[in-house]
This record gives structure tokens, sequence and C-alpha cells, in this order.
């Protein structure tokens, strides 16, 4: 009989997955592995796991947890805890040797927020077509998590018993404020590492639809708010004075501007220039293999920084996002602010670049902040032989040839609270789109659904590796 995954890409018009893998790697063809994940998902989208009023996350924890526990959990391994209005859920398989730390598998519950108005079809109905899963949270990240956990419920059926523990656990806010993700890594500080399933990813041609190129995330950049100050006795509009607020800070704020922190390369992002250069338009990949080459070359750095998707992988970047200024129409301005957003590379500590701002300000008169809310500073992971090896042969066993290398995240998820704590954190999921098809957090988010049976095989073969 044929898996009900198989069915739905017939259904569409699609073939079913042909799936490369060693003859004598075990459950070829997880087809119960599959179509469970493809139907957690789908009741798991369902669920609108929107913070705020009706915000069903800790319903989608206790469907995680209803399918762990059918798949061989015990109940009380499972704990699913309720922070505010979510809840974020642990789960335990329990490792013979307990003197080994545990493998921690991370990924998150929430989502963002989706009128329904402004999408072709209701974000919270899930549907099948075309090959693809649609609704909020397909492709960010609830088919990842649903994979994840057929996966494991895949090798405890198949009596697979891991050495070292194996933890999976999803916050409840990941997409807002992060206190439940920061509250995980606390619990599981002790962990050796953290594979993360909501980074990383795969790249398809957009001709062919074939894989191209397969990164995983071993480092992201320390998100900071700096808050600009300035005060001034104000007075009446028709006696203006020699210095007004809005016009100091507005100079102050230019100068910021145009501003350029040193660019810089870390081990992990000059592998990642140097591997995705061929993948770049010719004028932005020959501009990142000088850079490479030489990081002070000025020639390169001006391509790189002109360009909005390469500026934010060779240094910090801070930007103006916000301004305001005055309190009447016929009053000099007694108050004007602004706020700095920055995306710090690692290894930087926040109150350094604001204080590199200030310099860069030049004027005693701005006073500057650090008005950050959920982010913390956290480092590059290390590039860790042992994951190494066992990602690339998890990725070479189901995607044969199609190259691998490290990637630098300017956004944050997850991996930043757990590297806060020094534990190694890696986004590794195995999820494959076009560049053009990638809607998570837009309108009519979707994902193929051809990324589940490799995905199966690609999760059973890393959490195997890294557990036994």
């Amino acid at each position: 009989m044929r898996g009900l995954l198989s069915v739905m890409m017939l259904s569409c018009g699609l073939a079913a997955p042909v799936l490369a893998q060693p003859a004598a790697a075990p459950n070829a063809a997880p087809n119960a592995a599959a179509d469970q994940a493809l139907d957690l998902a789908t009741k798991a989208i369902a669920l609108r796991s929107v913070r705020g009023p009706g915000n069903q996350t800790p319903q989608v924890a206790a469907l995680y947890k209803s399918a762990l526990v059918a798949g061989g959990y015990a109940d009380a391994d499972v704990e699913i805890v309720p922070v505010d209005d979510t809840a974020y859920l642990i789960g335990t398989w329990r490792g013979s040797d307990p003197k080994l730390k545990p493998l921690v598998i991370s990924g998150h519950m929430d989502v963002v927020e989706a009128k329904p108005a402004d999408w072709q079809r209701d974000p919270f109905t899930p549907v099948v077509e075309n090959g693809y899963l649609f609704g909020r949270g397909a492709s960010d990240m609830k088919l990842d998590g649903t994979t994840a956990i057929a996966a494991l419920v895949d090798l405890r059926r198949s009596g697979y018993k891991p050495k070292r523990t194996i933890v999976i656990e999803f916050s409840g806010d990941e997409e807002t404020v992060m206190k439940t993700s920061a509250l995980i890594a606390e619990r599981l500080k002790d962990a050796e590492l953290v594979i993360n399933i909501d980074g990383g990813g795969g790249v398809l041609d957009e001709e062919t639809g074939k894989p191209k190129y397969w990164t995983w995330q071993g480092a992201e950049k320390t998100y900071a708010d700096f808050k600009l100050t300035v005060t001034n006795p104000g007075g009446h509009s028709s006696a203006p004075r020699p210095v007004n607020a809005i016009v100091q800070l507005s100079k102050a704020l230019e100068k910021i501007g145009s501003y350029r922190f040193k660019p810089e390369l870390s081990p992990l992002t000059r592998e990642a220039l140097a591997k995705a250069a061929p993948y770049e338009e010719p004028a932005i990949g020959a501009a990142m293999k000088a850079f490479v080459a030489n990081p002070a070359d000025e020639a390169a750095i001006a391509t790189l920084v002109a360009n909005p998707g390469t500026v934010g992988r060779i240094g910090t970047t801070c930007v103006p996002t916000l301004v305001s200024g005055g309190h009447a129409e016929n009053a000099l301005p007694q108050r004007a602010t602004a706020n700095i957003n920055c995306r710090i590379f690692p290894g930087h500590k926040p109150a350094d670049i604001m204080a590199e701002l200030a310099q860069a300000a030049g004027d005693s008169g701005v006073t500057f902040s650090d008005v950050t809310e959920g982010s913390v500073a956290n480092d590059a992971s290390p590039l860790r032989p042992d994951f190494l090896a066992a990602v690339n042969r998890a990725m070479g066993t189901v995607y044969p040839g199609v190259p691998v290398f490290p990637a630098q995240s300017s956004g944050a998820s997850d991996s930043m609270w757990f590297r806060y704590h020094h534990v190694p954190s890696y986004g590794a999921s195995p999820t494959f789109s076009k560049e053009s098809q990638d809607f998570s957090h837009g309108l009519n988010e979707r994902t193929p659904i051809s990324n589940i049976a490799p995905g199966i095989l690609y999760y059973r073969s890393l959490f195997t590796d890294l557990s036994k």
C-alpha cells in the first residue's frame, strides 16, 4: 500500500522522491514516518500558535507530546511547561551512558502573525497542492519540527538505543520575546551540542528544481538596539537658538549612517564566503573570493558593501530605524531620539560597538543607551569535527554530491541562547527550497513536501551519529 505522502505527490502530478542511500541503510523507504510527519504538520498548522489572545501554542505542544508518547516515550519523559500565554516542551530519550552530556534537538512551535484577508487562502487551514504544503508555519517551522519527531519515533521503533541521551525541545515564543527560549537554554546548558532544526537548509536550482548546495548555520550576529537622545531647554519657535535638538541629532545620525565598521573574517565566514562564491553573480562572487584572499581589498569591500545580500556577511552593520523629536509645531524641540539597530559580528561586545558609534557621532551632547530586549551576545560555534563528519555523512547519504558548507545568519534564533551558555549550536535543517519561493514570515507560506522522506533519512543518520 502506498504511503500517504506518495499518494499526495502522485495526486499532484509529481513522482515520489527517489532517495539515494546505501543499500544497507535500515528503513530505506520510511513511508510511515513520512506520513506521520505530514499528518502532524497539517494538524499543527491548523493551530494558530501566535502570541496574544487565543494563542494555541500549548495545543501544539500537546499534539507533539501525544506523537512522542505514542512513539515510545514515557509520559513523564515529555514535559510541557506553561509560560504566560504559551508553553515549551522538553522530551527526553535516555541514553545508556548517563555520564555523557545530552544531544539536544531544538525547534519552536510558535509562528508569526498572519492576516487571512491578505492571503490567497486561510493561513491556518493547511493545504497540500502541487507538491507543496501551504499554511503559516509550513516552512518556519512546523514541518521541520514534525519531521524530526517522526524521525525519532522511527528510530525508536527500529530498535536503536542511543548511548548519549537525546533531548528534543520546542520553545513557544521564538518569533517574539524568546522567554521560553532563554528558559530552555538555562535548563539544558550542560548539553554537549545542539542541532537547531530552525536553521541552515538547502537551495534548489530555479530552473531544474535540483539541489544546488546546502548550508549549516554555525554563527549568528548579535542583535542590539541603541537609543540616541538629545535634550534641550527648548523655547518659542519664533526665537530660534543656535543649538536645536532635532538638528543636533540629525547631524549625528548622518555621521552614523555613513560610518562603516571594519570588515572582518572568522574561520567560519572565510569558508562560507569561499564556498558560496561560485553560486553568486559573477561580480559578487569575484569580490567574495578577493575579500577572502585579502580582507583589506578596497575594491572587493566596496562591491560587497553595496550589495544588500553581502553587506551583512563581512562585518557589523548598524542603521537608524526609528526617529522622534519635538512636542509641538510652534515650539523648539526639547528632546529628540533615535534608534540604531545593529547586527554585531560574533566576537564583539555590544558595549564596544555602542562606544564606537558614539565616537563616530562625535558629539558629547548625544547620549547613547543600550535598550536591547530579548537578545544576548554570542560567539560562533566551533568547527567541531564530530558535527562536521556527521552532517556531511547525513547529507551525502540523501543528496550525494551536493556541496555542503557553513553559513552565518544575520538574524536570531534559539541558538543564540545556547551559545550564550557556551553550548555549541548548529542550524542544520534538511529542507531545500528555491530562493524565489522562500515565504517564511510572508504571504502564502509554503514548503515542498518532497523534503519529508529525505529529511527522515537525514535526521536518522545525524541523530544516530551524534548519540551513539
